[in-house]
């Protein structure tokens, strides 16, 4: 018996390799690979390698190779046919029976399969010829070498009804298969077929071997549809194909780690600026199919769309479809843009150390749909915050396996507990009268005339407020001097996580005003400690902290303020970080020795930036 060629294509890509043998063998994973006792000898060390990313086993005791048909047929004692019947079953799928009307139609795919690659070269040659000077400069203005050009095979399709038509039929192609293959389309009222792409930049989009299967295509002007994605076909269906795919599998494999950018040019953008290891849905939100397909790359995608509202909506979205599929491990992570930016960007404004500082600073989907879900509505009423902590147990119910939803849980239950003791602490856990985020009744601070033994926490504790409400009142300086001010620990409890809170917020919500970070400082209950900050008290000692200094007078202020009290701080757990390296080093402790440095830098650029800014003014 046999099977259509593209079933057992689909089962395998369906069914990870480590999946089917895992239930045969205990596995180790070793980075992107797994490792155990082979069972087809008596394995003493383990000597099989499982690689996912290929969809093969080998072990190099025994030279035991092939793929999960082999693996259950040899494994398990099965005929051909009997094991792809079980790895249906497993993968949810029903086994076809080929008819000759299904050898036909598999003929038919590898037909089109040579259609679509000489309609590739074709728009390839149309780039490089006279009419596609127009494309080529389109996309050299982008920034594109002629190496990443060649890379991606972008090409060009001229703006005529019938020019692929004319020389396609010329090859000897039929316009049955033009037609099938997505590259021609027949008028729904009749007459002639016509050119699908016309007056497009053209983006080839391969399956994972690299075989061209479908074309995106860019209009140049102001037509409409701005990006034109080939129709479903025998050989591609869109909610299953990533774009990039095959050229980004090697260094995804290599860095253990995969981008999921927003489209087509991101994912050349990131190719080129140093990041290959990116892709991108074609023109929609991410489908379980395309993440089941992201996990044999990495175990954490990053996504990483822009920072637009559409590019937040379908980062929700994505969310929302990974959540019933998590598992031990699989998960996603997601980071976000400067609003109205993307990663070209980015890269050619900043650099590429610019976008692995993004990258690096992903948070993980637990946090993602936390904060997705407290930006919903407001939470500043018993009944708003009892709506969200419902509307978040509900979230964790939607995941399928049984130990992630209960690590959900816990991380849920422990963060609902730290969002009442903080509403504990700047509402009712102040003395009476003192609302405006000022010292804790706990802490039992008093300045009275006659008692000095205090005055300097009372002044540390206020140029601490005053950090924060020149953060507040001039949240741009977040990016320049955010590092410092993360690095920094203030001796008052409640305004270090006040501190941390507002950092956090404006890493999630970059280019945030003054009015958006009051607001999400208000959804977590914080309203009175915000009122306090900004409050006469406060800032009547600090006039470059108020919302009419410009900004030249909050960073010159801000800057001197932290050198005064955070430099010495930040220069004591410099020499200990040292230290920590110079005694072992690991990871861990020179990730913290550089992040340091880079507290100290910033805040060390930041002043000269002052000196310049006041130089001018």
């Amino acid at each position: 018996m046999s099977f259509p060629p593209q079933f057992l294509d689909e089962l395998r890509t369906r069914l990870p390799v480590s999946e089917v043998v895992g239930r045969r063998v205990t596995l180790q994973r070793r980075g992107r690979e797994f490792i155990g006792l082979c069972p087809f000898h008596t394995d003493s060390k383990p000597s099989m390698n499982v690689v996912d990313d290929k969809n093969f086993y080998h072990c190099f005791a025994c030279g035991a190779h092939g793929d999960i048909i082999k693996f259950v047929m040899e494994n398990e004692g099965m005929a051909f046919p009997e094991a792809v019947e079980k790895l249906a079953e497993m993968a949810g799928l029903e086994v076809p029976k080929e008819t000759p009307a299904e050898r036909e139609r598999s003929k038919q795919r590898n037909t089109l399969h040579d259609v679509l690659e000489h309609a590739c070269n074709w728009f390839e040659q149309k780039l490089a010829g006279p009419g596609g000077a127009e494309a080529l400069d389109y996309l050299q203005g982008r920034g594109l070498s002629a190496k990443t050009i060649g890379h991606f095979r972008l090409g060009w399709a001229p703006d005529s009804r019938t020019a692929m038509t004319q020389s396609m039929k010329a090859e000897g192609i039929d316009e049955a298969l033009l037609i099938e293959a997505g590259l021609l389309r027949k008028p729904e009222g009749g007459g002639d077929a016509y050119d699908y792409f016309r007056g497009r930049v053209m983006f080839p989009i391969t399956d994972r071997r690299g075989r061209v299967i479908a074309f995106g295509g860019r209009i140049l002007g102001d037509g409409q549809p701005k990006y034109l994605n080939s129709p479903d076909t025998p050989v591609f269906h869109k909610g299953r194909v990533l774009y990039g795919l095959a050229q980004a599998r090697e260094a995804a494999r290599k860095s253990e780690e995969i981008i999921v950018a927003e489209g087509y040019m991101d994912v050349i953008a990131l190719s080129q600026g140093g990041f290959p290891q990116a892709v991108a849905p074609l023109g929609t939100a991410l489908t379980e199919d395309q993440i089941a397909e992201l996990w044999k790359l990495a175990s954490e995608p990053v996504v990483c769309f822009d920072g637009d509202t559409a590019g937040m909506r379908a980062a929700a979205r994505a969310a929302d479809r990974a959540l019933p599929m998590l598992k031990p491990g699989h998960s996603l992570r997601f980071v976000t843009l400067p609003q109205g930016q993307d990663p070209d960007d980015l890269i050619s404004r900043h650099g590429a150390k610019a976008m692995r500082d993004v990258l690096d600073a992903a948070v993980p989907l637990s946090d993602f749909i936390w904060r997705q879900e407290l930006t919903a509505q407001p939470v500043t009423t018993p009944e708003r915050i009892a709506d969200f902590q419902t509307r978040m147990r509900a979230r964790i119910k939607e995941i399928g396996e049984r130990t992630v939803q209960e690590s959900y849980a816990d991380m849920v239950e422990n963060r609902i507990r730290e969002m009442r003791r903080a509403g504990r602490e700047t509402g009712t856990g102040f003395k009476r009268g003192d609302k405006r985020g000022n010292k804790p009744s706990n802490q039992n601070v008093t300045f009275v005339q006659g008692n000095r033994s205090n005055i300097p926490a009372v002044m540390a504790n206020r140029q601490q407020q005053i950090v924060l409400a020149a953060l507040i009142n001039h949240p741009g300086l977040i990016d320049e001097l955010g590092e410092t001010v993360g690095a920094l620990s203030f001796a008052d409890p409640f305004l270090d996580k006040l501190r941390q809170q507002i950092i956090e917020i404006a890493l999630a919500d970059s280019g945030l005003d003054t009015e958006g970070l009051i607001s999400h400082l208000t959804r977590l209950g914080l309203s009175d400690a915000c009122n306090g900050l900004l409050g006469g008290e406060t800032l009547g000692h600090a006039a470059f902290a108020r919302r009419s200094a410009s900004l030249v007078q909050a960073r010159a202020g801000l800057t001197e303020l932290l050198a005064r009290i955070g430099k010495p701080q930040l220069e004591a757990q410099l020499a200990d970080a040292e230290r920590a390296v110079a005694e072992e080093f690991s990871e861990a402790s020179w990730n913290r020795l550089a992040s340091l440095r880079s507290a100290l830098a910033s805040l060390n650029s930041s002043s000269a930036l002052e000196e310049t800014d006041m130089g001018r003014s």
